[in-house]
């Protein structure tokens, strides 16, 4: 099992920055593959970012390409999402997912753990 906690959210204006962290724990933490995905009111989960077990692949939605930076510290057990220059349409319930294997997936449906979420609200 591997359990994950999300810390982080907030209300921001748009334009400002706001970073998210997600500590992980269980078996073999540092070979699992982590992402961040978001859902907004009345929408489907959406792919955010995701890194690979190393760290070394980190693979971006086009709407946050160059706003958002994954990052992970396995000796720390956290992912983090550094997101900068937010926009309104970036509300939303952000959410932690690891993948127990070393294979990047954008698909929701492969991930096999999840946090709580916690919620990022961006404001005009």
């Amino acid at each position: 099992q591997v359990q994950l906690v999300e810390s982080g959210g907030g209300l921001v204006q748009a334009g400002g920055s706001l970073r998210l962290s997600c500590a992980y724990s269980g078996r073999t933490v540092s070979s699992v593959t982590m992402g961040w995905f978001h859902q907004a009111p009345g929408k489907e989960r959406e792919f955010v970012a995701a890194i690979s077990w190393t760290g070394g692949g980190t693979y971006y939605a086009d709407s946050v390409k160059g706003r958002f930076t994954i990052s992970r510290d396995n000796a720390k057990n956290t992912v983090s999402l550094q997101m900068n220059s937010l926009k309104p349409e970036d509300t939303a319930v952000y959410y932690c997912a690891a993948r127990s294997t070393k294979l990047v997936s954008r698909r929701g449906r492969d991930y096999d753990y999840w946090g709580q979420g916690t919620q990022v609200t961006v404001s005009s």
